[in-house]
């Protein structure tokens, strides 16, 4: 993968086009370092697309085909390289951007879920294809689906594999908006404009609370809610925003 930094923002191209970006557990495990590397303090954001046609086919077929595990093993294996990528994106301090320029099956469609925005082109295709090749959504598949589209949506993706269009991949609610190629870029960089005038390091506390709510009862998320907004309240951040309020200007967050 390329990673290059412009403006805050830290991008990140699956540069595999000969196999439409597939994933390796190599670079699986490469990009849950650049999740965890990426601090509030020098970026806004990590934007995540591919080169050429697919944002990315999913996992290496290939690599599959090669591999000699026990059960035990795998179970290792797994969780230290798609595993810990998710662990990574959902603890990120800074939001994750999918540009999904074009499709997204299996890991692929699984990276664009765990990702807090996902953009996609109006031709780029879906599908969450672990069941063609006998496994399970796997990449956090089987955690965020249901909380993305829903019980019976994520059976039917899970059961079938079945692939279908961006526009309906929005009107699931696996991805936030489409875009027609051309137009793509300029979506994002919208969002990203919007990024940079927001306090990064809140957004990132809001994205803990978030996801460590998830599955808490409601009392237990409650307080965890109010623990982490006592730590927001003593950052720069909020002082600089509510001096901006009182003072009727915009803020000028770092």
């Amino acid at each position: 993968m390329k990673i290059s930094d412009d403006d805050g923002i830290r991008t990140v191209t699956f540069d595999r086009p000969e196999v439409m970006n597939a994933f390796t557990p190599e670079l699986a495990e490469e990009l849950a370092e650049v999740f965890a590397e990426a601090d509030s303090d020098d970026l806004d954001a990590v934007v995540l697309t591919g080169e050429g046609g697919a944002f990315s086919a999913g996992g290496d077929i290939q690599s599959m085909a090669d591999r000699e595990k026990t059960t035990d093993e795998y179970y290792d294996h797994v969780t230290e390289t798609f595993g810990r990528l998710v662990e990574a994106a959902l603890s990120a301090a800074v939001p994750i951007v999918a540009k999904v320029n074009g499709d997204a099956v299996g890991a692929g469609l699984a990276v664009a879920a765990v990702s807090d925005f996902a953009y996609a082109a109006e031709s780029a295709t879906f599908s969450c294809a672990f069941v063609r090749v006998g496994l399970i959504p796997d990449t956090g598949g089987s955690f965020l689906l249901p909380r993305l589209v829903g019980l019976r949506t994520a059976k039917r993706l899970a059961f079938t594999g079945e692939f279908f269009g961006a526009e309906e991949a929005a009107e699931m609610g696996l991805i936030n908006e489409v875009a027609a190629e051309d137009e793509l870029d300029a979506a994002v960089e919208d969002l990203l404009d919007t990024l940079r005038e927001r306090p990064t390091r809140t957004i990132g506390l809001a994205k803990r609370a978030i996801h460590e709510n998830m599955g808490r009862e409601w009392r237990e998320a409650l307080d965890y809610e109010n623990m982490v907004q006592s730590q927001a309240s003593a950052t720069p951040e909020h002082e600089e925003g509510v001096a901006a309020f009182l003072e009727g200007r915009d803020p000028e967050f770092e």
